[in-house]
């Protein structure tokens, strides 16, 4: 341990020096030290590495920077406190996403997104990473281009399930345009699991009085019946993500919702009754909750609509 140690120490001191090539094999090094081994992640956090890697993030050098963002996410699942307590990481992030069709390297924004997801694990940093704009657009942007990387894709999705797990964030989602670049992504994505985790992000947003308004501009309700229904071969989680938004459609005030379901016949009920019989325990739980709504008339609704503790969405 005490030979890890003072490498990250030396190896922390080379990230000062004047000689770019001196910094570069620093940061390669660190790289390696922190991919597999979780021991050195909180010793090169206290050597002071993170004001440097924050600084790399900037750099034109797509090699230092893919090395800056790899090393942050990996110190990010250690020592999240000293990530978030370093004065202008979340800056350096932003300065990466926003410039992910341009100058920012595809891995460097894959893992800045990242990074954020592993931040957002805990929920105390939910509402000060969701109140900064820049990235939720930043985000929002990456899953609206046709040509981001699926990978891209997949971590800015992780990072924006993660900012709206805590309710008040879900209107800035909403409101920077969220709604309609996630519904995009499922009618128009099929690359393996962006459904999945496009669905996932709707579910959790729909848990907001902002979101019915914005759902029906997108014919969400819709979209969203008819991946429960058989013939389109939706995953199960996918199926259980609807469910999900629905019920949390509903929840946040959806008289309009459950007529609208309604209105969409009898093969609407029945995808909801298949996740019932054949999902998961927390899907059977929502798919019955949904159902009650659904066939149950006004006075399911009006629980629905007092119900304080809306249903969670694993990603």
């Amino acid at each position: 341990m005490e030979v890890k140690r003072r490498t990250a120490r030396l190896l922390v001191t080379r990230l000062g020096s004047v000689s770019e090539q001196t910094r570069s094999e620093a940061l390669a090094e660190l790289r390696l030290m922190t991919k597999n081994d979780a021991e050195p992640r909180p010793i090169i956090a206290e050597a002071g590495a993170i004001p440097y890697l924050e600084e790399t993030l900037y750099s034109s050098s797509h090699d230092s920077q893919d090395n800056a963002a790899a090393i942050l996410l990996n110190i990010s699942i250690s020592s999240r406190t000293a990530l978030m307590s370093t004065r202008g990481l979340l800056d350096a992030i932003s300065h990466v996403l926003r410039h992910h069709a341009t100058n920012s390297s595809p891995f460097a924004v894959q893992s800045s997104a990242a990074t954020l997801h592993s931040l957002l694990v805990d929920d105390s940093y939910r509402p000060v990473i969701g109140a900064k704009r820049d990235i939720v657009y930043s985000l929002i942007e990456i899953i609206k281009r046709p040509n981001s990387p699926p990978r891209s894709v997949k971590d800015a999705l992780k990072a924006l399930f993660g900012i709206a797990l805590f309710p008040l964030n879900r209107a800035n989602l909403i409101g920077l345009g969220g709604v309609a670049a996630l519904f995009s992504l499922v009618l128009k994505d099929g690359r393996v699991g962006i459904v999945e985790d496009a669905t996932a992000v709707i579910a959790q947003i729909a848990g907001c009085a902002e979101s019915e308004r914005e759902f029906w501009k997108v014919s969400g309700v819709k979209v969203l019946v008819d991946l429960l229904d058989v013939g389109t071969g939706s995953s199960e989680r996918v199926k259980e993500n609807a469910v999900g938004a629905l019920l949390n459609l509903v929840s946040c005030g959806g008289g309009g919702v459950v007529k609208q379901v309604k209105e969409m016949g009898p093969g609407a009920v029945e995808g909801i009754r298949d996740v019932v019989e054949n999902g998961t325990a927390k899907g059977k739980s929502k798919g019955i909750a949904l159902l009650k709504v659904v066939e149950g008339g006004a006075k399911e609704w009006d629980f629905a609509m007092n119900t304080r503790e809306l249903p969670s969405v694993e990603f």
